[in-house]
């Protein structure tokens, strides 16, 4: 008997080791990271093909002194890549050039950029704290890594810097291999088929955060991984910068949809058992210490009236989540059935 717990000793920290590891160096430390950015925007906004990339320099604060890592770039998205100065960029690094760095165990990055220049920097910080708030909800998130960037316009003979807040984006098919499962692709598969309480975990959060712009089945701002052993479908929820929380001077929402802004909540989730709402509904209320704290990390980075705003928007969510009368009317009511 033992000798089976001296074993069991010896298992679990190492399991519990390799669950960590999980998660690569670059989205274990919260602290911002600082890079510099040389590229041509015109340059990469004008090529279409999403397999076609730009070869760049991205320079990168190592702890002990600035390093550099050999890069591929291409502007991603659809609104912002049309109707930005940055345009949210996909970033692809080689295996052996990652080797020893911070991004070792990184092929590919989303970067998230504010839409115009540093004026932005609160919108970009909103965005990145949604992420943040819907990690105190469920497990099924992309990691995300702050940025402070010096970034260069490169036009012709001139160039442009200035200093813009960013965050990475990990890579989807690292998000699945962690929790043993795949990326599906273009199943149009109908929400009912979702794994339930995981699917009411994302359109609960995206009522918090007054998202309307995503559709897990044509996998507009969403991701789907299956479960390997399991073989449920998981969705992953990404791009909020249309969402209310966010309020960017340039979201817009669906006229279909009978909201006037994008400030105005309306729950975009489909009907589930009444048992499952309220068991998840409960979680909710349950993490609202958890979210709650997680947005007053960012305190500093906001004056006081957008801070107190910003609060106060997540407070009336959870008097919904509260309210008998309000969760029934705001969203078991309101759920699609088609």
């Amino acid at each position: 008997m033992k000798k089976y717990l001296v074993l069991l000793l010896f298992i679990i920290p190492c399991l519990l080791q390799g669950q960590k590891h999980e998660v690569s160096n670059l989205f274990l430390n919260e602290k911002s990271l600082d890079l510099k950015l040389a590229i041509s925007i015109k340059g990469v906004k004008a090529i279409t093909s999403d397999t076609v990339y730009s070869p760049a320099i991205m320079h990168f604060n190592a702890g002990d002194g600035w390093d550099s890592i050999a890069i591929s770039v291409r502007a991603r998205g659809n609104f912002r890549r049309k109707e930005c100065y940055y345009p949210p960029l996909k970033i692809k690094i080689r295996k052996e050039d990652a080797k020893g760095t911070v991004f070792e165990g990184n092929k590919s990055l989303k970067l998230v950029l504010p839409c115009n220049q540093s004026k932005d920097n609160a919108l970009i910080m909103k965005e990145y704290i949604a992420y943040q708030m819907y990690e105190g909800i469920t497990e099924y998130t992309f990691n995300t890594r702050l940025l402070t960037i010096e970034f260069t316009d490169l036009m012709g003979k001139k160039s442009k810097s200035s200093t813009i807040t960013g965050f990475f984006i990990e890579d989807d098919d690292i998000v699945a291999k962690r929790h043993n499962g795949k990326v599906v692709e273009d199943l149009k598969l109908h929400p009912k088929l979702l794994e339930e309480k995981n699917s009411i975990r994302h359109d609960l959060f995206q009522y918090m955060i007054a998202n309307t712009d995503w559709s897990t089945t044509f996998l507009h701002n969403a991701k789907m991984i299956q479960l390997n052993e399991s073989n449920e479908y998981i969705p992953l929820a990404y791009d909020f910068d249309m969402a209310g929380f966010v309020d960017a001077p340039y979201a817009q929402v669906n006229e279909a949809l009978g909201i006037a802004n994008v400030r105005e909540r309306l729950f975009r989730g489909f009907c589930r058992s009444e048992d499952t709402f309220q068991s998840v509904r409960n979680e909710f209320i349950a993490n609202e210490d958890t979210i709650k704290s997680i947005l007053m990390r960012y305190q500093s980075a906001f004056d006081v009236k957008a801070f107190t705003g910003m609060t106060k928007y997540i407070d009336e969510f959870f008097e919904t989540m509260k309210s008998d009368k309000k969760f029934k009317t705001e969203i078991t009511d309101k759920c699609r059935t088609k």
